[in-house]
Formats: C-alpha cells, structure tokens, sequence
C-alpha cells in the first residue's frame, strides 16, 4: 500500500541500487557521472509539486503558475490512504511481547484494566491503554538491620528489646516473590519500603515476646518462622500482592558494648551446666546401685522372713502331729523319736562310738584326728604294734538313762565336777 502510494506521486525507492540517493547526469563518453545531491529547498519543492499533482492540481501557463483544480476522486483516495496508513501505524503500536515469569499489567486511560501473561498481546494504543511489565517469578530480597554486608549495620533497626529487659541486636534478609503483579503496583506506594516496615514491626513483636537465650541460640529458627507467618498475615491484610519465600537471620548477638560482660555471663552459664551434668552422671551411677543393694536387701530379708516363718510353722506342726501320736502311744513314740534323734546325731559326726560286752561304757576313738594326721603326713604311716589294751586302760563312758528314756553321758558330768 505505501509502495503503491509513492509510486503515485512519483518517489522510487529501491535500496538494492547502490545510487540511490545520488544524482547522476550522462558524461561526453555517454556514461553517467556522480553530481553532488540536490539543495534541499529543490527536494522540498519538487515533493510538493507531485503531491500537488497527487490532490489533482494542474499546473497551467508556460511560466508554470496555474491555478488549483483539484479532481473529487483523487482528492478522496489520497486523503483515505493517508489516514488508513497512520491508522495502520496506530493500531500496530498496541503489540507488545510478554517474557516468561513476567506479567503486563494494563490500564485504560490511567485505570487498572487486566493483566496479560507471556506471548504476543495486543492493547489498545496510547493514549487510551497503556502497559507495565512486572516480574512476578524473580526472588527479591529486602535487608533489615544491614545493608549490602553485616558489617554496615543500621542500629536503629538492629537492636531489640526482649522480654527479659534486654537489647539484642539482630540482622536479617527476607526473600519474597509476587503473587499479583496488579495488587503489587497499585494497592501500596514504595513498596520495598512497606517491605521492610512490616519486616521490622513482626521481628520486634516476636523478639518482645521471646527470652534472650530462647532468640540467641535455641529458638532462631522459631523466630524466623514466626517472623514469616506474622509477615505474610500483614502483608495479606495489606493486599500487597507478595508471597514470603524465606527469612534467613544473619546475625543474632547481644550489642557490642557488652559483648565482653555476655561472654563472661555465657561462660559462667556453660560452667554451670558441666558441674550440672557432672553432678548427675555421678547420681545415674550411685543411686541404681544404692537402689539395687536396698532391693536386694529387701529380698533377702524377705526370704528370711519366710524361711523362719515356715521352719516355725512346719516344727509347730511337726510337734502337733508328734504330741498326737505320743498321746495315742508314748513307750513306742518316745523310742521312735530317740532313735530319729540318735540317726541325725550319728549322721553328721566323724566320731565312732563302740559299745562293749561287759558294761555300758562305750569306747571313744578319734577317727577324725588320726584320718586328718594321715592326710597331712608326707610319707606314709609306719604302723607300729600295739599292746593289747585291756578295758580298765580304756577310758571308760558311762550312758545312763533320765526318767524319759534318753541316755546321758557322765562323763561330762565328771569333768564337770573335777573342774
């Protein structure tokens, strides 16, 4: 259509000729030599003399003036080219490319209108609808307590007040993406500013609320997670159109004016805890076995207890079963318990008793001293003869019998008395 267009009025455009542009004219040879390019002024009025001629203006006369007699159809034709042309131009202004991650958030006459995701779109041209791209899948990062490095600290955001009464002074990143481009530009102003706002509001709420030693060492990360969950309350109630990602804590220390009287504190506290533990690994090792020696005493003393109880019950019944039959048959019951006795007696003696023919004095011989001297002699015994022995010789036992039947050895009764 343009192509058309210049070609009416007279103007070829070719950019393959490599004169183009140039003025030639023809040489004494009949070859066409370089002439240097034409005034301005010409150009100007040669192109305004083929747009007269375009629009049906007719030039008259040999001097070349001529009046204006414009042709209708012409006239019509050329306006409507021009129009369509910079229609054309217009509308073809409105396209615009959308990059992956990214959204275009578009306006009509200044007013939120939608939002268009990633590819080729098309909007109404300026001034009717304009449009802005926002990165919604880049992580951004806002630092709270530092900038850039932890060393460049910023104590008016850094330091913190606890539960306890004291300061502690705390660096930290938060790392956030965009969940609606739309909310995100036109719902807060100085957004990054908001960011960190709110990120200092919920870290002090949190710290406020949080003994020293629980923020210092064991409970870091229960902050930063508290952090995060409070941040997010706020920044939804804010519609400012931003996920939280992370929270990452760069530094968490008392300040540095009295960093030397903390290290001394945590020490001390350190040092208490060793004697702490000290003192109960040697209470895990001395009380179980306390505890296992009273239990087995306990045991013991009950096993006792059942013993005696028993030998006590089973004697008492013994004898009641004893007194039963002694009443039925005392002669028979009498000899019989002698008889037990003497085999018990008999049974746990090395001694061996011989009763003689001629009265009823018994004969005593050491068997266990002479089988002990055997067995600790070296060599063997020589035996030696032995005179007969006569019985006034030997030592003589008399037995006698108390008025229940049991015999009794007087010979202890005579030591007894020679003593």
């Amino acid at each position: 259509m343009i192509g058309s267009f210049l070609k009416k009025i007279g103007v070829t455009l070719s950019l393959n000729d490599p004169q183009w542009g140039r003025g030639s004219k023809n040489n004494q040879d009949g070859k066409k030599s370089p002439e240097t390019p034409p005034d301005l002024d010409q150009v100007w009025k040669d192109l305004n003399q083929r747009l007269s001629r375009f629009l049906g203006q007719k030039s008259g006369g040999g001097d070349g003036g001529g009046g204006f007699n414009p042709d209708s159809s012409t006239t019509r034709f050329g306006i409507g080219a021009i129009v369509f042309v910079f229609v054309f131009v217009w509308l073809v202004s409105g396209i615009f490319i959308v990059q992956e991650g990214q959204n275009a958030v578009v306006t009509t006459f200044g007013k939120y209108s939608h939002v268009n995701g990633a590819g080729m779109n098309w909007r109404w041209p300026y001034p009717i609808q304009n449009h802005e791209i926002v990165n919604v899948s880049q992580v951004r990062t806002i630092e709270v307590g530092y900038r850039s490095n932890v060393k460049n600290k910023q104590a008016h955001e850094s330091l913190m007040l606890t539960d306890d009464e004291n300061i502690v002074d705390i660096q930290f990143a938060v790392q956030y993406k965009l969940k609606s481009a739309a909310e995100w530009l036109y719902n807060n102003r100085d957004q990054d500013e908001m960011i960190r706002q709110v990120a200092e509001t919920a870290i002090r709420e949190i710290v406020g609320k949080s003994k020293m030693d629980f923020v210092l060492y064991e409970g870091r990360e229960k902050v930063a997670m508290d952090v995060g969950a409070l941040m997010q309350q706020i920044l939804t109630r804010y519609k400012a159109g931003v996920q939280i990602a992370n929270i990452t804590m760069q530094g968490v220390q008392p300040p540095e004016q009295v960093q030397a009287a903390f290290d001394d504190a945590v020490k001390a506290g350190q040092d208490k805890e060793r004697q702490k533990n000290e003192g109960q690994a040697y209470a895990n090792d001395v009380i179980p076995k306390a505890r296992g020696e009273a239990s087995r005493t306990l045991q013991e003393a009950e096993g006792y207890k059942s013993r005696i109880v028993a030998n006590a019950e089973g004697n008492a019944s013994r004898f009641k079963q004893v007194l039963s039959e002694y009443q039925k048959a005392p002669a028979v019951t009498r000899d019989r318990m002698y008889l037990e006795t003497m085999q018990q007696i008999f049974t746990s003696t090395s001694k061996v008793l011989m009763d003689t023919k001629q009265s009823n004095n018994m004969i005593y011989l050491p068997i266990d001293k002479m089988i002990s001297q055997e067995a600790n002699s070296v060599k063997p015994a020589v035996v030696q003869p032995v005179a007969p022995t006569t019985a006034e010789q030997i030592p003589s036992v008399e037995m006698r019998y108390n008025k229940d039947g049991r015999a009794r050895d007087t010979r202890d009764s005579r030591d007894r008395e020679v003593r």
